[in-house]
């Protein structure tokens, strides 16, 4: 079995407009059903608007609230102009890397044009909005306050390589966490099914299960996780627009 084989994004349609590749691929298919899914709770689960509200209710309300408490927490009450936005960006990686864990379906975020698209999109809407809002004055972002001119010569350059590094990491982290965390579970079922299949060795195949079972568990609490940490630091960096300076 190939571990790496589930990462592989078939194309079932060709599309290349102008020379580009726009083919609707697996991909597509996936975050089409993520959007789709995450309207469906929302639109569903707010539509009874009951006072004493069900399953479905309850947790989008605890998804809103959680966010929001977040956003304040993190950006302050103006942030709350970006709450839709991380909102968005919350559950789409959430019910990414959830669904993900389900057999035969796809995870969207292992992909790194994925991450590293949402994360370079983060970060030009954080320059775009401090530019905007504050002008050349958003700049002071990269000269921390009360620092020697001779130091600054040092620290202007570490802090603006520091802020274009953002996005690296933040796709990085999300994609490796990931990527990982499939490959070493694809790796653990493979164990069962052969020592499963080798005779006497099928004594042995409760040992990978119960590791598949562990590693299930924890995939579980990394893919919620990694979503809490995507939206904070998203808010953390929208918070630099926001409130520039140290």
């Amino acid at each position: 079995m190939n571990p790496i084989e589930q990462f592989s994004i078939p194309h079932f349609l060709e599309l290349h407009p102008l020379g580009v590749d726009a083919s609707f691929s697996k991909a597509s298919l996936f975050m089409i059903i993520v959007l789709a899914l995450i309207t469906l709770l929302m639109v569903a689960a707010t539509s009874a608007k009951a006072l004493v509200p069900g399953r479905g209710q309850a947790a989008a309300e605890m998804a809103y609230e959680f966010t929001a408490n977040m956003v304040r927490q993190t950006a302050g009450t103006d942030g709350m102009k970006f709450f839709p936005f991380v909102f968005s960006v919350f559950m789409f990686v959430l019910f990414s890397n959830l669904i993900g864990l389900i057999p035969y379906t796809f995870t969207v975020t292992s992909q790194i044009i994925v991450t590293f698209s949402l994360a370079i999109f983060i970060i030009c809407l954080v320059i775009a909005y401090g530019l905007f809002k504050h002008g050349l004055h958003w700049l002071k972002l990269f000269v921390p306050s009360g620092v020697p001119a001779l130091i600054l010569v040092i620290l202007v350059p570490i802090e603006i390589i520091s802020f274009l590094s953002r996005p690296i990491s933040l796709s990085v982290r999300l994609f490796a966490n990931m990527l990982a965390g499939h490959i070493t579970l694809q790796v653990f079922g493979g164990f069962i099914v052969l020592l499963f299949s080798g005779g006497a060795w099928a004594i042995l195949s409760p040992l990978p299960m119960a590791a598949t079972i562990a590693m299930f568990a924890l995939e579980l609490l990394v893919a919620v996780l990694q979503a809490f940490v995507f939206a904070v630091l998203t808010c953390v960096y929208l918070n630099d627009a926001i409130h520039p300076g140290h």
